[in-house]
């Protein structure tokens, strides 16, 4: 995952991210970046490295927004988002501040984990270690009505296609059906976290399939194959179906031209000046 930008050394004296110039603002990759995102990232990484310790109060909304050159609701989307993960606390008339150290910490990915194709192969890798183990599960302890939900989601996913949409739902619809199939609520509520990063993601690779036949076949075979084997209760051939899937989409991924073979990154291309 991408690393947190490094700010400031302190509250009062913290530099500018560049979150707000036109190449703060450029997408770094295939999804629109969103700046309270990254003004974020920039004060939890202040916060995690100690430039802002617990009790520190945080520079005002206006402060902000002249040093990282944003708007203030950029900076007001930003603190909420910090705020909801804990890490700021307001206080009725004296500011925002940072919240004690809790004795856990919720999980959370730097939001530009989603800004790169080098992400989007990222993404597939961290699928491929859950969905293969997922699928084991599945084979060993689906019901058949589970089974049977499996074979609805991915009719869903035909039905989706064949009137021109992209799938992505869908697709998500039928991978978080065979976390069901597993029968422990954890898959559940981990792929359901994870939805937020995966989604993106799988819209770059759905829309890469979406530009060929062979492509949508492929994916529609793949699909069937990992169904096939959760009903067969063969959980090795279950595993084997969902990581060729992974691993398949990311050489159409670089039969499409989005990656390398190896699957590294493309060099980025450079926007013409305007």
């Amino acid at each position: 995952m991408a690393a947190e930008p490094r700010a400031g050394t302190s509250a009062g004296t913290s530099a500018g991210t560049g979150v707000g110039t036109r190449a703060g603002q450029a997408a770094a990759g295939w999804v629109p970046e969103r700046l309270s995102d990254r003004l974020a990232a920039a004060l939890i990484a202040q916060i995690d490295s100690g430039a802002l310790r617990p009790g520190d109060r945080l520079p005002t909304e206006a402060q902000l927004s002249a040093r990282h050159g944003v708007s203030r609701s950029v900076v007001r989307e930003a603190v909420q988002r910090i705020k909801s993960r804990g890490l700021l606390i307001s206080r009725q008339g004296s500011g925002v501040f940072v919240a004690a150290a809790p004795a856990h910490r919720p999980l959370a990915f730097d939001p530009k984990v989603l800004e790169s194709m080098e992400a989007v192969v990222q993404v597939m890798e961290l699928r491929r270690v859950l969905e293969g183990e997922i699928a084991v599960l599945a084979a060993e302890r689906s019901t058949r009505a589970q089974q049977a939900g499996l074979r609805r989601a991915l009719k869903a996913i035909d039905t989706a296609m064949a009137a021109g949409h992209e799938g992505v739902d869908e697709d998500m619809a039928f991978h978080r059906a065979i976390g069901e199939a597993t029968g422990n609520p954890q898959f559940s509520r981990l792929l359901a976290f994870l939805e937020q990063y995966l989604r993106d993601a799988m819209r770059v690779t759905r829309g890469n399939e979406a530009r060929r036949e062979d492509f949508m076949r492929q994916v529609r075979e793949e699909h069937r194959a990992i169904v096939a084997a959760i009903e067969a209760r063969d959980p090795a051939l279950a595993r084997a179906a969902a990581v060729a899937h992974l691993l398949n989409g990311q050489e159409r991924l670089a039969e499409g031209g989005l990656i390398r073979p190896d699957g590294s990154a493309l060099p980025r291309r450079r926007r013409a000046a305007r």
